[in-house]
């Protein structure tokens, strides 16, 4: 059984994540925007019992709010061994952006970039001290190559792939192990827009889901470091 922090969890990937390592029998710390968003689901307290599911405030963009949530997270279990990063926004914003998106572009940094830098930093003590620490980060396919005009979207990938890679360097000694999964699209509501691909041939949050939970099973020397996870052929 693990102990973990998962960011984004009120929808879409994060919330399969949660559940599925829920019914596993892991521990999990949920930090979300709003409290009331999980409200009366399996994620819930109230149902899942508080010494299975903590709920937090948590803003990515706001350093101190990580701090907060893994000390509380600590205290509320005893300690824990593992984050997952879901937490992210899509931005359209492109290279010849209109002027007045600086304040996207920034807030697409900051959220999708420097969420997980901070959060990482906050929990980093607990997960070297446990000897298998896990780092899961939900990158994207846009982190590894670019396609289209998305210019704010996909820097902030790239620049949070490279972040994993030296995470995975840091915490190589102290057996933290790293993996950036990097789906295409997913049926969540960021693709709601997409009219190229059905829903139902997108890849699904639960098999993202059954991903992480696998990732979670395996010994330090067989984590792998990337999880590449693509619903079309690239060539």
């Amino acid at each position: 059984m693990r102990t973990l922090l998962i960011s984004g969890a009120s929808r879409g990937i994060g919330r399969a994540i949660a559940e599925r390592l829920l019914a596993d029998g892991h521990r999990l710390s949920l930090g979300l925007r709003d409290l009331q968003a999980l409200a009366g689901t399996a994620l819930d307290p109230a149902v899942a019992g508080a010494d299975r599911v903590l709920l937090h405030p948590y803003d990515a963009e706001d350093p101190a709010a990580a701090d907060a949530w893994v000390q509380a997270s600590a205290a509320h279990f005893g300690g824990f061994d593992s984050v997952i990063h879901s937490a992210g926004i899509f931005s359209r914003a492109g290279v010849l952006f209109e002027a007045g998106q600086e304040e996207e572009i920034n807030r697409t940094m900051a959220v999708n970039l420097m969420g997980p830098w901070w959060l990482t930093r906050a929990a980093w003590p607990q997960l070297a001290a446990h000897g298998e620490g896990r780092l899961q980060v939900l990158v994207s396919m846009s982190g590894k190559r670019s396609k289209g005009r998305l210019a704010a979207y996909t820097a902030s990938k790239f620049a949070l792939l490279g972040l994993c890679q030296t995470m995975r360097n840091e915490g190589w000694e102290a057996g933290i192990r790293v993996t950036a999964i990097c789906p295409g699209w997913v049926n969540t509501d960021m693709a709601a827009a997409v009219q190229a691909i059905p829903a139902e041939a997108m890849t699904q949050p639960q098999d993202i889901a059954d991903l992480s939970a696998d990732l979670l099973r395996l010994p330090n020397s067989a984590v792998p470091f990337e999880l590449a996870i693509n619903c079309t052929l690239e060539r």
